[in-house]
């Protein structure tokens, strides 16, 4: 499955997920006037297609909805490189990254243009750790506690 991706600048998406995820660029149209009609990426084994956000279309752009209903998840070998390569590019952390009860290290960000991504890699945690981290977990989504930081 391949996501499609509206956003509003459309080119500098482009450039921003090569910048952020390593992504390679794989195709490129444009309008006389420089919107993305089409824009095609790879990022590791995974394509991600995109386009600027043109009237009349069925899809908007998550600026112009001030939210998106998705989250593009991203595995990697060193996602502490992978997390400091896309907030040096312009992402802004929305949950911290960190050992996770489940066993991965994980973080959520958001991009430029509106779009959340996670990140994670698969750590060794200790049972005491994994239980610690499970027991805090738990006790936050029992006082509803919000367990990313809350949007300026």
């Amino acid at each position: 499955m391949t996501p499609y991706l509206t956003v509003e600048g459309g080119v500098a998406a482009l450039e921003f997920y090569k910048k952020a995820f390593g992504a390679v660029e794989l195709a490129r149209t444009t309008t006389p006037d420089g919107k993305l009609v089409h824009g095609r990426l790879r990022i590791g084994d995974s394509i991600i297609m995109l386009s600027d956000a043109f009237p009349g279309a069925r899809t908007s752009a998550p600026a112009r909805l001030g939210s998106t209903t998705v989250t593009l998840h991203l595995y990697a070998k060193d996602v502490d490189s992978l997390w400091e390569r896309a907030i040096r590019a312009g992402a802004v952390p929305t949950m911290p990254l960190d050992n996770q009860f489940w066993g991965e290290r994980y973080g959520q960000l958001s991009d430029p243009f509106g779009h959340h991504w996670s990140l994670s890699m698969q750590v060794r945690m200790t049972a005491s750790e994994r239980k610690t981290k499970h027991e805090e977990a738990m006790a936050s989504f029992a006082s509803g506690e919000s367990t990313t930081p809350p949007k300026d």
